[in-house]
């Protein structure tokens, strides 16, 4: 049973509290004393952040407008791109990934929309899964070819499937955003400030990511609570969603770089290094979300 939110009404909520959120954020930034040894990364990460949201309520406004099916593709090939660099997949299967960042989202769309009789069709995915093993087993290598086979076609249900979660969650997938963005900050914030008081909250969650401890489930749990609730899409099945989305995609990315020996999945974005890094946490939570508001 659906429980959507209408876009029109989430964008009208999530404007205001992500602006507001922005301009109390910046004008802690800008306070920081000399002192502080991040606070040059962390006006970076500002300023990143103000760009990001402009572009992200550009591309939704007006609802009915080209640009919210352009999204997901845009974030699917700058993410495919990265995934492929930090795995090192060959041209073939960058292709597929690229092919399938553009294609997926706007079909799964159309799949959702359509009547109940005719909506579902296997003859899609399996001429993607015969694309993503296709171009391992044309590559010639003995070595890798099953490997390759098994990395792109977990891209692209990682990927440009999820990112379909943008098109068919209508106005929950807003919130779901804000609620991500809140969830990262303070479990980022809050998290490291709880880690220090010792005790069972200190405790890493896993070998995969030393470094994140039950503290920060903990208060990034309160951020997606304030994200959910600020734009009017609070359920405690749609919370529990987003913050298992978070806690998971979180060690996904820190088990792909660690495997991959990379510091993260690029460089170019200031304050932050890669698109990859920053989605994360979103391209679990919207599957997660998916389950449990369709």
């Amino acid at each position: 049973m659906s429980a959507l939110l209408e876009a029109e009404e989430a964008f009208g909520r999530a404007l205001p509290v992500v602006a507001g959120a922005l301009a109390v954020a910046g004008a802690a930034v800008a306070v920081l004393p000399a002192g502080v040894t991040a606070r040059r990364e962390l006006r970076r990460a500002w300023g990143t952040s103000v760009v990001a949201a402009l572009l992200f309520f550009a591309a939704l406004y007006p609802v009915d407008s080209p640009g919210p099916l352009l999204l997901p593709a845009v974030l699917g090939l700058v993410a495919v791109a990265e995934y492929a660099a930090l795995l090192r997949l060959a041209r073939g299967e960058r292709v597929v990934l690229g092919v399938a960042a553009v294609l997926v989202p706007p079909l799964a769309y159309v799949a959702h929309v359509l009547p109940e009789e005719v909506r579902f069709d296997l003859r899609f995915p399996a001429l993607v899964l015969v694309a993503c093993v296709l171009a391992a087993v044309l590559s010639g290598d003995p070595a890798r070819a099953g490997e390759r086979a098994a990395r792109t076609v977990f891209g692209v249900l990682w990927i440009p499937l999820t990112l379909s979660g943008l098109l068919v969650l209508e106005g929950t997938a807003i919130a779901v955003v804000v609620a991500v963005a809140f969830g990262d900050v303070a479990a980022w914030c809050g998290g490291a400030l709880l880690a220090r008081l010792g005790g069972g909250l200190a405790r890493p969650l896993s070998r995969l990511s030393p470094d994140r401890t039950w503290a920060h489930v903990l208060t990034g749990g309160m951020g997606v609570a304030v994200g959910l609730g600020a734009v009017g899409g609070f359920t405690v099945s749609l919370w529990a969603a987003v913050l298992c989305g978070c806690v998971v995609g979180g060690l996904l990315g820190s088990a792909l770089t660690r495997e991959a020996g990379a510091e993260g999945t690029g460089s170019w974005l200031p304050g932050f290094g890669g698109l990859l890094g920053r989605l994360g946490s979103l391209l679990s939570a919207l599957p997660l979300a998916m389950l449990v508001a369709l």
